[in-house]
């Protein structure tokens, strides 16, 4: 553990921590928003239509994310078309996950959840919950990697 803490820079961890806190939000609220607005033009088909909300509102994301820890966290400098297509290297787990669990996801909490309509809001947070820790180490390892580090 302590080679890893000398790697991270001095406030890199905590601005990580902060901007990874204010893209959740942000992209919490944008993925509902989406959600709660497809649902409503589909009400008959809700699992696609959050699969459908999770796809259109992770490239927002994606997007947002990467200028905030950019210039935020790891204040790197040019270099955004090579850095922002290695961002999509580090989430298209997370959107593929997102693309095609939450709907089915969403369809099993329906039948927990003692309100249903509830299901593909709770869907989407769990996913987000599980894809913070490996973007993290995928930004820093991947994204935004100075090149002379090596390649873990």
């Amino acid at each position: 553990m302590a080679g890893l803490a000398d790697r991270i820079p001095r406030g890199e961890a905590l601005r990580f921590l902060l901007a990874g806190g204010s893209n959740t939000l942000f992209g919490m609220a944008d993925t509902f928003l989406f959600t709660w607005l497809f649902v409503r033009l589909r009400p008959d088909h809700a699992a696609a239509m959050t699969s459908v909300a999770a796809l259109v509102s992770m490239c927002i994301n994606i997007t947002v994310s990467f200028l905030t820890y950019k210039w935020f966290v790891f204040r790197t400098r040019g270099n955004y078309w090579r850095e922002y297509s290695r961002s999509f290297v580090v989430y298209v787990p997370s959107l593929l996950l997102s693309t095609f669990a939450v709907g089915p996801l969403a369809a099993l909490l329906s039948r927990w959840l003692p309100r249903p309509g509830l299901a593909p809001y709770a869907a989407q947070a769990c996913i987000i919950a599980v894809a913070i820790v490996p973007q993290f180490l995928g930004h820093k390892n991947i994204t935004f990697r100075k090149k002379l580090d090596p390649v873990p």
